[in-house]
This record gives structure tokens, sequence and C-alpha cells, in this order.
């Protein structure tokens, strides 16, 4: 066992605060890691807050984890000392189950386990990225291409796969219209990865306000929802909408933009529940769909796109002593447009 230092939110809603908390002895497949940088999700909030239900405390948050290798066991084969490397939302599952053969492991029939607020296989609770260093087995560790910095790498590790697997799932790509409402830490990646594919791609957001930076990272159209017409002129004309936002909306009016055989695919998770009229996806044999993050092998197929293409995450760097002024702007949208830790400062 080794004890690191980490910032941990001692119970729901409490302020995070330092303190320690121990890492298991590295095994025969075990990496690990020292953690250069990690991600603030709006996952992370809503886990420390209780917001999608009863959770694990003490919690250490934190699954955009960015570092370099320190140690391996004897049995691994797939990363050496000095490598830089990844961990997302999972370090573990069943392996057996269809889904996690098929390398969807996110889709685990006994559910995965996250990397924090879940117990693993051991008993013991799992603790996150806030953190100077992790241990990992192997086979849900990714590698972070030389091309990208660790500290604008982290954030891909959620909102990059979270955005990039239904990109992939549906066809995201030339001659394909893609739409993402909201420009936040997810949307703006999915921006950015949609543009990449080569899909035409329009931003939704409540007004025009972050516009110039849509249309920089690669939106080629971008409108305010909040204004009527929005919806009249985009009228059935959209293949794929990507929701990124975690509060409920007019479904109707959003499904009333996709051509036929369209489909809104939802990634934020709203801690209220959201009524849809089925009604409305009628007619055109629309659909309504959501997906979580994405398997191993495609994390790291989506690395390896990220830095072939040049797409990292627009980043704001902090010290760990001001994650709980963060999380407060996080939930005023005054990010542009992903807050990371440097784990130095922990």
């Amino acid at each position: 066992m080794t004890t690191v230092a980490a910032w941990a939110a001692p119970a729901a809603k409490a302020p995070l605060e330092r303190t320690t908390v121990s890492r298991r002895a590295v095994g025969e497949k075990d990496v690990l890691i020292d953690i250069a940088f990690v991600g603030i999700c709006h996952s992370d909030i809503h886990q420390v807050r209780e917001g999608w239900g009863k959770a694990i405390f003490p919690m250490v948050p934190g699954h955009e984890i960015a570092g370099v290798v320190a140690e391996t066991g004897s049995g691994v084969t797939k990363y050496a000392i000095g490598d830089r490397v990844g961990v997302g939302c999972m370090v573990d599952s069943c392996r057996v189950c269809v889904n996690c053969r098929a390398g969807l492991q996110q889709y685990c029939s006994d559910g995965p386990v996250w990397t924090y607020n879940s117990v693993g296989k051991d008993g013991q609770p799992t603790y996150g990225g806030y953190a100077q260093k992790i241990v990992v087995d192997e086979d849900f560790v990714v590698r972070i291409p030389d091309a990208l910095p660790l500290d604008a790498a982290a954030p891909l590790l959620c909102a990059g796969i979270t955005t990039y697997s239904p990109l992939r799932h549906w066809n995201a790509g030339p001659g394909r219209s893609v739409a993402v409402v909201g420009l936040g830490g997810l949307g703006h990646m999915g921006v950015k990865i949609a543009h990449a594919l080569g899909a035409e791609v329009t931003v939704l957001s409540q007004s025009l306000r972050k516009k110039d930076d849509g249309l920089r990272m690669g939106a080629d159209h971008y409108h305010a929802t909040a204004d009527p017409a929005t919806f009249t002129d985009l009228a059935g004309s959209l293949d794929l909408i990507l929701n990124t936002v975690s509060a409920p909306l007019d479904f109707g009016a959003y499904f009333s933009l996709l051509r036929t055989d369209g489909a809104m695919v939802n990634l934020g998770m709203p801690e209220e529940a959201a009524e849809v009229d089925m009604q409305s996806l009628f007619g055109l044999r629309r659909s309504m769909s959501s997906s979580g993050i994405g398997g191993i092998p495609e994390t790291q197929e989506m690395l390896d796109f990220c830095a072939e293409h040049g797409v990292v995450a627009d980043i704001e760097t902090i010290g760990a002593d001001e994650i709980n002024e963060a999380y407060e702007r996080v939930l005023a949208s005054d990010v542009r447009y992903r807050f990371v830790i440097d784990t130095a400062t922990v």
C-alpha cells in the first residue's frame, strides 16, 4: 500500500479538502501512474453533491487522468516506465460478458468498476484522479500519443470519448449534418471531433454569446435556441443531434429538426426526470437514444484520431486549492471550456 496526497469531499455537498488516500501495492498486471493533470468533469460535481443518488464518501473525484508510468508489475506487457498514459471513467469490468468481450466495457453486464465512487473487486472504494498517483490494471490504461500535450489531453478521457463514440456510431462524416446542443465541456469537444470527421456542424446554444468560439472550433453554423426562428429555419435539416446539456429540454422541438431516420443522442444526464412526448417522434422514423463514454479500444482509437487531427480540449489550468471555486464556476457556465488541475499542486 502507498499513501498519496489527494483532494476529497468528506461528505455529500461538502467542500473538497486536502487529505491522503491509500493506493494498493502494484500487482502483476498493474501500472503505477504519476498523475500530471486531471480534468474537472461536470459529473464530478453531480456525484460529490449526490445529484445522481447515494454516493461513497470520502470521495476523490477525477476520471480524466493524464500522467506518466512510474512502475509496472512483473506481468505488464503494454507499458514501460516513462510512457505517457491516461485513465478514463473506469478501471475494471467483468471481462467475460458479451459486451466486455466486444470491447464495450462501459456496458459491462455486471457494471464496470468506475474510477471513483465505486467498489473494486477487492471490496474497497475506488478513488479518482484528484491525487498524486493511481494504480490501475494495464488493460484499463490507454496510451497518450506524443502529439498531444498531457494537460489538454486529459479531458479527452471523458469529454473526448463521450462525444467521439456516438459520432462514430451514428456515422458522422462527409455528407452528414450534425448539431451539438450546448457549447460547454462536452459540447466543445463534440464540435471539434465532428468537424474533424468531416461532418457539417451546427451549434445550438441558448444565446449567441459563444458564437465566435464555436466557429473557431469548426462549427459551420451557430444558432440561438432562445430564438423561435431557429426551430423554423432548421426544421427537418439534421441527421444527428448530440445533446450535451444536463437539463431537461423541449425534446419535441429538437426532434422537429431531424430528417427522416435522424437521431437525437443524449449525453448529459439531468438529475431530474425528463418528459418526452412520443408523438413527436412519429412520422419520420426519428429516434431518441443515449451513449455512455466508450470502451477501452475505442478510447485508444479516439486518442490516436485526436493526435492525427490536432484535436485537444480548450482548458484553464488551476491549482488544487482552486477546485471548490472551479466547481462553482462550472455550475455558472464560467469556464472556457474545461478546468484541468495541475496535480503538482495537490
